[in-house]
């Protein structure tokens, strides 16, 4: 291999690896899309609803649930119960992050646009996002990123399963608990104590 190709190849290895080193600015990690190197959740950008881009370090000192929507399946139980627990603990300091997600039995078709719509149905106020994907080369680095970390991992595997897969996070950032699309939200809230 020739020393110009191997220098490409360990530049962006070496920025990263820089980047998280104590005191750096990490945010840049995420940025570029080496989601290995970041070390917490508030080193991502996401685009809202609305296509805003959304720098998620604005989740900082906040406890978070984060979890892929959908507007079929078990949307009823998971709408209403999301919204029960932002309404009950949002000055707790409890904010949820809803990314509509098609990649399972294409449950959510719609325009981001439509999903607002739909959303606004059960009367959400917690922040959605854009449709993004959550599994596979084109999912979202946060995605990626919580579904390895210790406390993020799935069980037969760290792909998410389905709609309604829940990570709480904690203040600083990092993947707490990982619930499956079968637990309903309000089973996040005994965890919820521990965090705030």
């Amino acid at each position: 291999m020739n020393l110009g190709r191997l220098c490409r190849l360990l530049k962006p290895a070496l920025l990263c690896g820089a980047l998280a080193a104590p005191g750096l600015a990490g945010t840049m990690c995420a940025s570029r899309d080496d989601w290995r190197c970041a070390r917490s959740m508030h080193e991502f950008s996401a685009k809202d609803i609305d296509g805003h881009m959304v720098n998620l370090d604005k989740y900082r000192g906040f406890v978070c649930i984060v979890t892929n929507v959908a507007s079929q399946g078990k949307t009823e139980v998971n709408y209403t119960q999301l919204v029960d627990l932002h309404a009950r603990y949002a000055e707790c300091g409890l904010r949820i992050l809803a990314f509509p997600c098609n990649q399972f039995g294409k449950q959510e078709p719609g325009s981001n646009e439509e999903i607002k719509e739909f959303a606004a149905g059960y009367n959400v106020k917690f922040d959605m996002f854009s449709k993004i994907c959550v599994n596979g080369d084109d999912a979202h680095p946060l995605w990626k990123w919580m579904k390895i970390q210790p406390k993020g991992k799935g069980i037969l595997g760290n792909a998410i399963k389905w709609n309604f897969t829940k990570f709480l996070i904690d203040k600083n950032g990092c993947v707490v608990k990982r619930y499956g699309p079968m637990e309903e939200p309000l089973v996040i809230e005994k965890d919820l104590p521990h965090y705030f």
